[in-house]
């Protein structure tokens, strides 16, 4: 079931590119950020809400809120500098770039969380990596 939820948010990470795009067209990134920022935040709260999930918040440890928005700081940073990379590049060179970020994650999961590095990741990390170097050139 967990493939079915990556290949949708691979789907849907890709239209947000497309439309990302098409939208910061004569618009500030910044502005651009912070309009997609709240929309996320509606979204993310309503489902919290209708799901029941806000009911465990008072069981979340000080390690789960702070590492919590440690990765909501790095996403907001990681969304200010996509966007400004889509208005400067194509789109077909941008993304690539980003998604080396699953190369870039592997590494630090290893060194960060003591991760094995198996051949078959080491492998696809330097194809990831190989597989950006000859889409961006």
């Amino acid at each position: 079931m967990w493939y079915t939820y990556a290949l949708l948010s691979a789907f849907f990470a890709a239209l947000t590119t497309i439309f990302a795009k098409v939208g910061i067209k004569g618009v500030d990134t910044d502005l651009a950020t912070a309009i997609r920022t709240v929309v996320i935040l509606v979204i993310a709260w309503g489902i919290a809400f209708f799901r029941g999930a806000t009911a465990t918040m008072h069981t979340l440890s000080k390690q789960n809120v702070l590492f919590l928005c440690l990765s909501g700081l790095a996403t907001g940073l990681s969304w200010v500098f996509y966007f400004k990379a889509l208005q400067l590049g194509k789109v077909s060179q941008v993304a690539p770039v980003d998604k080396m970020s699953v190369a870039i994650a592997i590494i630090l999961s290893i060194v960060f969380l003591g991760e094995p590095l198996t051949l078959k990741t080491a492998i696809g990390a330097l194809l990831i990596i190989g597989g950006t170097l000859v889409l961006i050139s």
